[in-house]
């Protein structure tokens, strides 16, 4: 088997990619595929090998991306616009043979020290100015290379995860593992269709955008619109004009169209299927979305570790705050702390179990058996489960806050929060307290009134509004007014980069 054989077999005249405005059919994709995985054979790249790919959403990923599978070694795909300490942490790790740069990241690439790019022998670069570059069409200039037939386990990607509970680990996923995660969201009632253009913004060096948007279109026969930047206003434009048809997303983006006040009524009417994963999705923003566009947003939960989709909606009756249902294929556990199942109706830890289920963090055996425990993955996060099978998350139980003896989930704060209509958005963290142990913290950034000011809105008037929903030990203890909240690339909050920074206070 291999992964890379799910762009195959298609019809050659569909159109596979738009990148920057250029149509790429299935049969000249799968042409230039052949051609590099050619090159990469010529240069040594052997299989279990690891290539880092800087690129952004574009061509150049995609076709990179799927000859590093078909060659056997392991995609490990990196994000271009990282800060140079943190490509070099991330090159350390898993010391690459080879490198794909496109324009946008061979700048950043140049100031790399020389000890962190050491392993890497083979640079392949659109850019024509990096010092002992290939050049990428060097490589398609030779002679096309099937593709290789690996085992199950065979690792096929190894991808940074989002690091919300402590430093980046590289989780390596095998060509099974992803395979799975394809099958099992195959399952669901709303999936992609060859005829779908979907709407390819979501960063394909994140696994969300890696495999449940590009390895699910590329396994349809679909079409993928590769975009590098989102603003609301190109996007709908977009969306409009190539007549997409599926439009997955974080969050930010959902929030973004939902008070983009100069969109069209009919915006979205083309679009069947609107998804939404990486993070919970503000209520107000799907209501918004609902009211103005007439779209539904379906929630989905899943994490790198698990392919990443565990949960789906599509398809599914909408249940307010609910991410769906457990795919088929997988298992779904709540637990408690000593390991036992909860009673339905109570919240746990969820634990996951499935051919989907990542084979471990590459040279990290320690943190590697911290969260797989007889083949269940311990994903860190609380959820509950009604009576039909929905679940629905509560937070993260590494972000859990303990105020005397009691747990605040800040989850639970911050959607109490962003209800009042002077709050754009929040983030809650604990801090110690030397009575309490920890108290409630929460940065939060003002909404926009309608003269394109801030609302009169303080501190006390915001802890006081919390006290109507929320008991006096869960309700902040200060609040601090901030220009922005750190999100990952897919858009989720950084709650541990919220403590010892203003960003941007007010």
């Amino acid at each position: 088997m291999n992964l890379a054989q799910i762009a195959e077999g298609h019809d050659p005249h569909a159109v596979a990619l738009i990148s920057r405005g250029r149509e790429s059919t299935y049969a000249e994709l799968t042409d230039q595929v052949a051609r590099l995985r050619g090159g990469l054979v010529q240069h040594r790249v052997l299989p279990g090998d690891r290539v880092a790919i800087m690129c952004g959403n574009n061509r150049f990923f995609v076709a990179s991306y799927l000859a590093v599978l078909g060659v056997g070694a392991v995609a490990v795909p990196l994000n271009p616009a990282s800060p140079a300490p943190e490509l070099e942490r991330e090159l350390a790790v898993v010391e690459p043979v080879a490198a794909v740069l496109d324009a946008g990241s061979a700048q950043v690439w140049r100031s790399l020290s020389p000890a962190a790019t050491s392993t890497v022998r083979l640079t392949v670069s659109a850019e024509a100015d990096v010092p002992g570059a290939t050049a990428f069409d060097e490589l398609l200039a030779v002679a096309p290379a099937l593709i290789l037939d690996v085992e199950p386990d065979h690792p096929a990607v190894m991808m940074f995860t989002s690091g919300t509970a402590g430093p980046p680990r590289a989780a390596v996923l095998t060509h099974a593992n992803l395979l799975a995660n394809l099958e099992q969201s195959n399952t669901a009632r709303d999936r992609i269709l060859p005829s779908d253009v979907v709407y390819g913004v979501l960063p394909l060096f994140h696994i969300y955008g890696l495999n449940v948007v590009l390895g699910s279109v590329l396994q349809a026969g679909a079409t993928v619109l590769l975009v590098q930047r989102f603003d609301p206003a190109t996007a709908i434009q977009s969306i409009v004009q190539r007549g997409v048809t599926v439009v997955p997303g974080a969050p930010p983006m959902w929030v973004s169209f939902s008070t983009f006040d100069d969109a069209p009524a009919d915006a979205f009417a083309g679009v069947r299927l609107a998804l939404s994963g990486a993070a919970r999705l503000p209520p107000r923003a799907a209501e918004r979305m609902r009211a103005a566009f007439g779209l539904d947003i379906a929630e989905g939960y899943g994490l790198t570790e698990a392919g990443p989709v565990v949960t789906s909606s599509a398809g599914f009756e909408r249940r307010p705050g609910s991410v769906g249902r457990v795919l088929d294929g997988q298992q779904v556990r709540l637990v408690d702390h000593d390991g036992n199942d909860v009673l339905l109706g109570d919240s746990g830890e969820i634990w996951v179990k499935g051919p989907n289920v990542f084979a471990g963090y590459h040279g990290d055996p320690e943190a590697t058996a911290r969260v797989l425990v007889d083949g269940w993955l311990r994903t860190g996060d609380i959820g509950m489960v009604d009576d039909d099978g929905y679940l629905y998350l509560v937070d993260r139980a590494k972000d859990l806050i303990i105020v005397s003896g009691f747990n605040v989930y800040p989850a639970e704060v911050e959607e109490v929060l962003v209800q009042h209509p002077a709050v754009a958005e929040v983030g809650v963290v604990g801090v110690p307290h030397p009575h309490d142990g920890e108290a409630v913290k929460a940065y939060v950034v003002l909404a926009d009134d309608a003269d394109g000011g801030h609302p009169a809105i303080d501190e006390e008037a915001l802890i006081a509004y919390a006290g109507q929903f929320l008991a006096r030990y869960k309700c902040p203890s200060k609040v601090l007014f901030v220009g922005q909240l750190p999100r990952n690339a897919a858009g989720k909050l950084v709650r541990r980069e919220l403590e010892g920074t203003l960003l941007g206070a007010l």
